[in-house]
């Protein structure tokens, strides 16, 4: 299933995975290096043009601890349009404290899978539109769809369907998907797309693509597949393209976006 332009503006977001207080970037989430300070780098993406930024502290999990909140509290001090958070939430209170942190919107993952009630739980307290499930999914498993999601920043494969996953979360308060392909992830050979349709045809909130943009005419392509937004990151730290590229971009192949 794939979509027309829509009338409604796309979302460019720049993503900045986080651990121990710098940015980092990869390939299928494993080899991470440093790619600079997230708060230095919030600020020249607001200033680019981004619609959105998002904020993932991808080692939280894995180590087991809470997401860095000053480190969420300074960049949130940087930029003036919606900043995304996720990584180490596992109840509504770390939501609370994200949220009094600078946070419009927490993502959440692994503790969801562990317990779905969480869902619930937030978008109960604090609406669905501050509910983000992050989706870390890789094709493989005897699932119907072929896609599983994964745990623990990639690390831990599930027997879950993606698709089943995503559309459970959905009837629980998710407001918004963030489908990230960990098989696309780093390699700049393109989002995923035929993942994209899936979980376009079973969401009915906003769906963000990310995992695999290594070049402007990638973008309208996932959205040509059915995302409502588009979320990359070393393409914009390595200062290969920015995000009035990909707006350009975008707007040449018919769709809106913000000036």
């Amino acid at each position: 299933m794939s979509t027309t332009p829509t009338s409604l503006a796309v979302r460019v977001i720049p993503c900045l995975d986080v651990a121990m207080g710098r940015v980092v970037k990869g390939v299928n989430f494993l080899n991470l290096r440093d790619a600079g300070d997230p708060v230095a780098l919030a600020r020249r993406y607001y200033e680019q043009g981004a619609d959105e930024l998002t904020f993932l502290d991808v080692t939280a999990t894995v180590d087991d601890r809470e997401t860095m909140y000053d480190v969420v509290r300074a960049t949130a001090e940087q930029v003036f349009i919606p900043l995304t958070v996720g990584g180490g939430v596992r109840s509504t209170a770390d939501v609370a404290r994200l949220l009094a942190s600078g946070a419009d919107k927490v993502g959440v993952n692994s503790a969801a899978i562990a317990r779905p009630e969480l869902i619930a739980e937030i978008a109960d307290r604090f609406g669905a539109q501050v509910m983000v499930l992050s989706l870390d999914v890789k094709r493989g498993g005897t699932t119907d769809s072929g896609f599983v999601v994964t745990t623990h920043g990639g690390r831990t494969e599930t027997d879950i369907d993606a698709l089943e996953w995503a559309a459970r979360a959905i009837d629980l308060g998710a407001g918004e998907l963030l489908v990230n392909s960990i098989d696309a992830d780093g390699t700049r050979e393109g989002f995923d797309t035929e993942l994209i349709s899936l979980m376009r045809s079973v969401s009915s909130v906003p769906v963000v693509a990310s995992g695999g943009a290594g070049e402007a005419r990638h973008f309208p392509q996932a959205i040509a597949a059915g995302a409502d937004a588009v979320l990359a990151a070393s393409v914009f730290h390595n200062g290969e393209m920015t995000i009035g590229d990909v707006k350009r971009e975008l707007r040449d192949a018919g769709n809106t976006v913000r000036e």
